[in-house]
């Protein structure tokens, strides 16, 4: 179920999803920190929805997406968080591309979308992009969802 967090709800405000991959829960609780942070210092409104996994995630955002637009409640934007760390086999690849396919392909259907889903080789590389020192892939992720917000905005000339 989403949960509504975020900046008090202005009319003009940007209303964005943050979908989040729960696997790694305490790289998921820094890569969300990161990207809340950078959502309320734009003033932006969000909700969460966490999923099990990296391979759940453009799933989510579809379904969310799908049932916004219905109750005429469309979100601006989505933020994508999670981690996929290499393993001694192919699922790592599986998880990582198949991941990032399914965001691209959300992306060309229009979606203004922040990946910040981690692929790394270890966890020692996970926690130094989740960290707060600047480097938190889940801030950089919500900085580039609203970038995209903006590009889409001014070539829709609004």
């Amino acid at each position: 179920m989403a949960k509504k967090t975020g900046a008090a709800k202005k009319r003009d405000s940007l209303r964005v999803l943050i979908v989040e991959a729960r696997f790694y829960e305490h790289i998921a609780d820094a890569l969300m920190a990161g990207a809340q942070r950078v959502l309320d210092e734009a003033g932006a409104t969000y909700e969460t929805i966490a999923v099990p996994g990296a391979l759940e995630v453009p799933a989510a955002i579809a379904f969310a997406v799908e049932a916004a637009q219905k109750k005429r409640a469309p979100y601006d934007g989505v933020v994508a968080l999670g981690c996929v760390i290499q393993g001694e086999t192919y699922h790592f690849e599986l998880v990582s591309n198949e991941s990032a396919r399914g965001l691209m392909d959300l992306s060309l259907r229009g979606l203004a979308i922040g990946n910040g889903i981690l692929t790394v080789d270890n966890e020692a590389q996970a926690l130094a992009r989740s960290s707060a020192d600047g480097r938190n892939k889940g801030a950089s992720a919500a900085k580039a969802a609203l970038a995209m917000i903006a590009l889409k905005r001014k070539l829709a000339g609004k």
